[in-house]
């Protein structure tokens, strides 16, 4: 049994104890037992040997050679026991990152040892290669025209410190009956991220609901334009208080409707590491109304 496996009955307990304030109208016992099993499998996603909480680094290639290994001169640093100090380099040129390993160091890929190979980013469609070296692994990733390093340590202290998830608690008035205004088109909106570069988003048209007296909206972002699974980055007046900067939301939609639950809102994994690349909330997705719901502020990284 994994450790966090035994942790996953008190987990749920935490969160039942929770999960519905004091003086709160009672709640439906099915949709509740939904959103308790869903924060638990954040948790236990959060804590896997391969989250979010295992990256120790994010660095960006320069065109040329860019040495990496334990010694701090080089501009990709792996401080992990087994990496030799002048491990190899990662030449960029134009949209091909090629590594190159040292003699004295052992690099592989899917299991086998590698010395020279051009590697696979994450937006190739079979990427992104991940290649091991000790207990690490690194991968290339494109951001616009940008090719960076991400580096994972299944040992690092995000993820040993992790000390959990915490939500305000769990309530009815924030799972709203939103109503769908398509577009006659879907539009391509450019997002920028937490680290300047910008991505192309597809919206399909304009969610509306009605919260605390106020008629709001949000933009939905969608894979393709048939895709009825939207995905939601907003941020409201708790955001960078009792809540993160901004945060995400997941929901449905379904003839026009959308079931919009603002008790499944999630932080981005930029909450959890500096590592991350996270795209910000459009200015049309900047509420001006409190949403005391979902995940709270996590401490500070």
């Amino acid at each position: 049994m994994r450790a966090h496996d035994s942790l996953r009955p008190l987990l749920l307990a935490l969160i039942l104890a929770t999960i519905v304030p004091s003086g709160a109208a009672e709640v439906d016992q099915d949709w509740s037992t939904a959103i308790e099993e869903s924060r638990a499998g954040r948790d236990e996603r959060l804590r896997s040997p391969d989250g979010w909480l295992t990256l120790a680094g994010l660095y960006w290639l320069a065109p040329g050679a860019n040495g990496f290994g334990s010694d701090d001169e080089n501009p990709i640093v792996l401080d992990a026991p087994d990496v030799p100090p002048h491990a190899g380099t990662l030449s960029l040129d134009g949209e091909t990152v090629t590594i190159h390993v040292s003699p004295e160091a052992r690099v592989e890929l899917d299991g086998e040892p590698i010395t020279e190979r051009a590697l696979r980013d994450d937006t190739t469609e079979d990427g992104p290669d991940r290649v091991t070296i000790g207990r690490l692994s690194f991968y290339v990733i494109r951001r616009d025209d940008r090719f960076g390093v991400r580096v994972k340590d299944p040992q690092h202290p995000h993820l040993t410190g992790f000390r959990g998830l915490e939500f305000f608690p769990l309530d009815p008035a924030y799972r709203l009956d939103a109503r769908f205004s398509p577009y006659d088109e879907p539009q391509e909106v450019q997002v920028l991220s937490v680290v300047g570069t910008t991505s192309a988003f597809l919206v399909p048209g304009v969610v509306e609901f009605t919260l605390h007296g106020r008629e709001l909206s949000l933009l939905p972002f969608v894979s393709d334009p048939d895709d009825t699974d939207f995905w939601f980055i907003f941020k409201d007046q708790t955001s960078g208080k009792e809540s993160y900067g901004f945060r995400y939301l997941s929901a449905e939609m379904t003839d026009g409707r959308v079931d919009l639950d603002f008790n499944r809102t999630y932080n981005p994994p930029c909450a959890f590491t500096p590592y991350a690349t996270c795209p910000l909330p459009p200015k049309a997705n900047r509420l001006d109304v409190r949403i005391e719901s979902g995940e709270r502020i996590y401490g500070k990284h």
